[in-house]
């Protein structure tokens, strides 16, 4: 963990709150609607262009939300909160608990001896005030697996309960191995914290650079082609073009032990969308493509707003010791099994 949400946290919160929908309170008797004050209405200063006159993209973006990716029951049929709604949802967020732990620091599931909630920063809007990051299909969930994808993964969960938990360093997750975020993506998706991104564009490249694990994306806008499929990549091999003032990125060519969700590598296709809204508005969209995975595609829409704050260094490396303890643990129990026979 960083340190990142204990100092940025507090920057931020000052702008977060002030974004949460208030209920106006009835003026007191008597007064006249003349006494009212008049609501200000912002305005937003228009979206930056580059040199070369696409619209820029360059910035520092927060991701972090409250909405989850897929609608939770309760709101079936309600893809969209009212103002009101959305403030009591955030509010009993707030007394809920702290979503992976409980308040009081004691672990819940696979977490144990976690941080208290001082330490996470999941964002404390709703996106848009809907009930799912999830906008196609309308049912805000992800499509069901094929009959081959349950297939394959029955297969892969098979294939791996033939080795321990820890017999070596690929069987621990790309995560934990410090390689990959899992928010960092592509995609990016929020998460428990470090939901912020880096922006550089040129007129040949854009650069992405996640604040998780700090994984730089080189996307080149120069029209090359893909690179060969036996060519494959911690994270994909992305290219962007433009289509109006919309930045379309599509990235292949990912590595089997990379794609969430058991996609398969040789067919899926990633498809992002990025758009500058307004100046402090950063308009971020993906498509998740594998016919053999899913009965339908599915897309995820996820507003950004231009961070308070700039990235603050994770050192993942230089602070795991999960990967040796983990490793040594295993080793120290083959070495007991052993002498035990």
């Amino acid at each position: 963990m960083n340190s990142r949400t204990a100092i940025a946290k507090w920057i931020r919160t000052l702008s977060i709150v002030t974004a949460i929908p208030l209920v106006a309170a009835s003026p007191a008797a008597g007064q006249t609607a003349q006494s009212n004050t008049t609501r200000k209405v912002e305005t937003k200063k228009p979206a930056p262009r580059a040199a070369d006159g696409r619209p820029d993209l360059t910035g520092t973006w927060n991701f972090g939300t409250a909405t989850p990716l897929e609608r939770p029951t309760a709101f079936a049929g309600k893809p969209v909160l009212t103002d009101q709604e959305a403030a009591t949802y955030l509010n009993g967020l707030a007394k809920d608990g702290c979503r992976i732990i409980n308040c009081d620091g004691s672990a819940l599931g696979r977490l144990e001896s976690a941080y208290d909630g001082f330490w996470f920063d999941w964002g404390d809007t709703l996106a848009d005030n809907r009930t799912s990051l999830i906008v196609d299909p309308a049912d805000g969930r992800v499509p069901v697996l094929t009959a081959e994808a349950q297939t394959r993964v029955a297969a892969r969960q098979a294939e791996r309960k033939r080795r321990g938990p820890a017999d070596g360093p690929e069987d621990l997750s790309v995560a934990d191995r410090c390689l990959i975020g899992f928010n960092a993506g592509p995609p990016m998706a929020p998460g428990a914290y470090n939901n912020v991104t880096q922006i550089f564009q040129t007129a040949d490249y854009l650069v992405i650079v996640n604040e998780m694990i700090h994984n730089a994306r080189i996307v080149p806008l120069d029209g090359r082609p893909h690179l060969s499929t036996n060519m494959r990549q911690w994270v994909g091999d992305s290219r962007g073009r433009w289509e109006g003032d919309t930045l379309v990125v599509e990235t292949t060519n990912f590595r089997r032990d990379v794609p969430s969700r058991s996609v398969d590598p040789e067919r899926f296709r990633l498809i992002e969308r990025f758009r500058r809204a307004d100046a402090a508005t950063l308009h971020y969209e993906y498509t998740m493509e594998d016919a053999t995975t899913w009965t339908k595609a599915w897309t995820v829409r996820i507003p950004m707003t231009e961070s308070a704050a700039p990235p603050y260094e994770y050192a993942c490396h230089e602070g795991n010791y999960s990967m040796f303890n983990r490793l040594s643990g295993a080793r120290a129990d083959e070495q007991a099994a052993a002498k035990g026979r």
